[in-house]
């Protein structure tokens, strides 16, 4: 089951997906771990969003996100961090990057 989160847009996991499918595990563990990949861009996601947006603008963002209207917590992100999508880019591929890394050593270790 693929959630849909306001900045699945702006992530491609599809290398560390292709990575994972060429180690040997069942089946229930490979999607257990793309669960753990999710659940960990999610983190790293809101980390960076809350650590930059201002004390105030917190809550909204939160309302927004329990809305789940993407434009609107966009609109606001955008009015009160500067380059929003790039610093989750960038710390969204960092996580993934650190990620692969552990997979290719699995895979080295077979």
């Amino acid at each position: 089951m693929k959630i849909k989160h306001f900045y699945t847009h702006l992530i491609q996991i599809n290398d560390i997906t292709l990575d994972l499918g060429n180690v040997e595990m069942s089946k229930e563990e490979r999607l257990h771990l793309l669960s753990l990949l999710d659940a960990n861009i999610h983190a790293t996601v809101m980390h960076t969003v809350l650590s930059e947006l201002p004390t105030g603008e917190k809550k909204i963002f939160l309302i927004n996100l329990v809305e789940n209207n993407h434009d609107k917590i966009f609109k606001h992100l955008r009015v009160h961090i500067n380059d929003i999508d790039t610093k989750i880019t960038e710390a969204a591929d960092r996580l993934i990057d650190e990620m692969r890394k552990d997979i290719k050593l699995v895979k080295s270790s077979e």
